[in-house]
């Protein structure tokens, strides 16, 4: 008996996927980004390397990516605080941060 309590049953619905919204930076950014990398790790020009390239997946240990920071800093014009540099895994990480850094530069 449930002595004039009511039963109540819930079902779980999937949540419908939320919208993300990314500022990919302009390919010319990604290119070039992707020339420092491979004259830093002096990689084959045979060795293909895109936006979703982790900085890891293409061999560099920290103080490779210390010297990616430095090469890129040169290419732009930019400084990079090293809170921001920790932030940059992939070389689409270091295009979206260079693009964000040119702006606020040229503000």
């Amino acid at each position: 008996m449930n002595q004039g309590r009511s039963t109540l049953s819930f079902t779980m619905r999937p949540m419908p996927a939320r919208l993300q919204i990314c500022c990919a930076a302009k390919k010319e950014t990604v290119d070039k980004v992707c020339e420092v990398v491979k004259r830093q790790l002096a990689l084959d020009n045979d060795k293909p390397i895109t936006g979703e390239s982790t900085f890891l997946d293409l061999g560099a240990d920290s103080l490779d990516t210390v010297e990616i920071v430095m090469g890129l800093e040169e290419e732009f014009g930019i400084t990079v605080e090293e809170d921001n540099a920790q932030s940059i895994a992939t070389v689409q990480d270091a295009a979206e941060l260079i693009e964000k850094l040119c702006s606020e530069k040229s503000a």
